[in-house]
């Protein structure tokens, strides 16, 4: 597999973007499969980083949420969020060329999603409030006992 070809994609990505300076691509069998810069500020959609936004486009390509034989090149380490969407598609692998530090260097800094990941729920700066837990259980129940489910 070229890996130098398709980071090099994903840089490519990054340097058009009209986001931030971020791309990523996803392959499959040494084949593109789907790439994409950062989205968030053409979409007004924070959640649209450009590993996010790669992976939207292969599972709608592949008609699977589940990435499993595919990995992941992206321009910079992920951040939290799409570390965690990665690990939810099921990616096999992740390669990157910029660090997290490169990026805190630039002005996107997630080091304190991490600090506050470590606090407890009470001493987080965003207030965290918990209601109607008994209420929402059974919407669990329900899914618990639906023996026609898809398991992900």
């Amino acid at each position: 597999m070229d890996h130098e070809k398709f980071m090099r994609m994903a840089i490519e990505l990054s340097e058009k973007s009209q986001g931030g300076p971020f791309g990523a691509v996803i392959v499959k069998n040494g084949e593109l499969v789907a790439g994409s810069s950062n989205m968030v500020v053409p979409n007004n959609d924070p959640t649209a980083h450009a590993e996010v936004s790669a992976i939207r486009l292969a599972c709608e390509k592949l008609g699977t949420f589940n990435l499993q034989g595919c990995e992941i090149y992206t321009s910079c380490e992920p951040c939290p969020m799409c570390l965690g969407a990665i690990y939810w598609a099921r990616l096999d692998k992740i390669y990157y060329a910029n660090t997290k530090v490169d990026a805190a260097d630039i002005g996107f800094d997630d080091k304190f999603i991490y600090d506050e990941l470590d606090l407890a729920m009470g001493d987080r700066k965003l207030p965290i409030v918990q209601l109607l837990r008994d209420e929402a259980l059974k919407a669990f129940r329900q899914w618990s006992e639906n023996e026609g489910k898809t398991e992900y």
